[in-house]
């Protein structure tokens, strides 16, 4: 009874961390693009000068805008339903982990396109935990 009871509380502890970090990660970034909009735009320009999304980059750094916010303020409020939620429903924070995987693939296609080989590579980390995170936070998952 008592290791039940451990590894309960761990994993909503695990719920938690993988929740806040996703938002920190997130809002930041998104928060960032909406505040440097014009100098996101130059560097990316640049960035995706000689690559097939040059002229799309007002385009593709809006969506990865709206992405990224949707991303973090998702696994906001799910973080802060973990905390306290009674019945450690996950659902609002597996929202924003699904999100944040479409947002790192998103980045990671970008980062490819542009031969950022360096760059796609560091977003794999981020990937792994964020597929953790789907995995913590799946609803009705027998973790």
């Amino acid at each position: 009874m008592l290791c039940l009871f451990v590894y309960e509380n761990v994993i909503w502890l695990l719920q938690i961390l993988v929740s806040a970090f996703l938002t920190i990660l997130f809002l930041q970034s998104g928060i960032d693009k909406v505040v440097d909009r014009r100098g996101n735009l130059e560097f990316l320009r640049g960035h995706f000068a000689k690559s097939p999304l040059a002229g799309m980059v007002p385009l593709l750094i809006t969506v990865i805008t709206i992405l990224e916010i949707a991303a973090g303020g998702f696994s906001a409020i799910g973080c802060v339903l973990i905390i306290l939620s009674r019945d450690r429903d996950p659902t609002v924070a597996f929202y924003g982990a699904i999100i944040s995987a479409i947002s790192i693939t998103a980045l990671f296609f970008g980062q490819r396109m542009a031969k950022d080989y360096a760059g796609a590579a560091v977003l794999v980390s981020y990937f792994l935990l964020t597929l953790v995170a789907i995995y913590l936070l799946a609803p009705n998952a027998p973790h």
